[in-house]
């Protein structure tokens, strides 16, 4: 009679989540090809296919043998250890190896859940920094827009003349019979008005001008109405609203 011994590999795992457990194999089925995979608990027909199909040496719920070392049978010869306490030696190994399979398959899950956190941060990081560019951006355009569409003047808009401004204006000189304004922001004017206003602005200051045409947003301001010093227009909603800055002349002592 000729025989031969074999070591075999076993892998012992349960399919707690289908998913994970073929994932698990794809990844790793160089390490697992050669070894018999046995299946504890419940397996389902897509399972068994899946294995059939790979292919790997399976087995499900089956009980093998578990071998010890030359030093273990001494020890268990020496100290004259009973069936039952072999048995019971046999229950805690398989246990051991049971746990060390679900380790080994939580520290893969673990491990893929990582990842995914890893590039969920990346991700969420990159969003952030896009917003913040897209934010300081925004806000050099409006600091140069600023900067760039505000004047100030301090001549006399002459008659005939027509002045037309990108943004706000402040004038510190009068408005002539015959001359026009056009101001597609706010517009302060502290002397006299005559001549004709256009502006399109949040609001307006201006001084008594009784003979001034003023559109204010497409509305006609009444001049009647301007009886101050400086007045302040502003137009909420659809309604003017008209109210005084300074009320008399200032005269300072000497």
């Amino acid at each position: 009679m000729k025989n031969r011994q074999y070591s075999l590999k076993v892998f012992e795992t349960r399919v707690d989540d289908e998913k994970k457990f073929v994932e698990f194999f794809e990844t790793n089925y160089v390490l697992f090809k050669d070894h018999l995979i046995l299946i504890k608990g419940e397996m389902s027909s897509e399972i068994e296919k899946y294995l059939t199909q790979k292919p790997f040496h399976f087995s499900h719920n089956e009980t093998l043998p578990i071998g010890r070392t030359r030093k273990a049978l001494e020890e268990e010869l020496k100290l004259d250890t009973t069936q039952s306490d072999v048995d019971e030696y046999m229950a805690l190994e398989e246990e051991l190896k049971e746990r060390v399979s679900e380790n080994e398959l939580n520290k893969l899950t673990l491990e893929e859940a990582l990842k995914e956190q890893v590039s969920d941060n990346e991700l969420n990081q990159h969003i952030a920094k896009t917003a913040l560019d897209k934010a300081t951006n925004k806000i050099e355009e409006l600091s140069k827009k600023l900067k760039d569409n505000f004047m100030v003047l301090d001549t006399i808009i002459r008659s005939g003349r027509e002045l037309k401004v990108e943004g706000d204006l402040l004038l510190l000189n009068r408005v002539n019979s015959g001359a026009t304004i056009h101001t597609t922001g706010n517009l302060i004017i502290t002397q006299v008005v005559e001549g004709a206003l256009r502006c399109n602005g949040s609001f307006m200051m201006i001084t008594v001008s009784p003979k001034a045409n003023i559109i204010f947003n497409g509305v006609e301001v009444d001049n009647d109405l301007l009886t101050d010093k400086l007045n302040r227009i502003e137009l909420k909603g659809r309604e003017i609203f008209i109210t005084p800055v300074i009320k008399k002349e200032i005269n300072w002592a000497s």
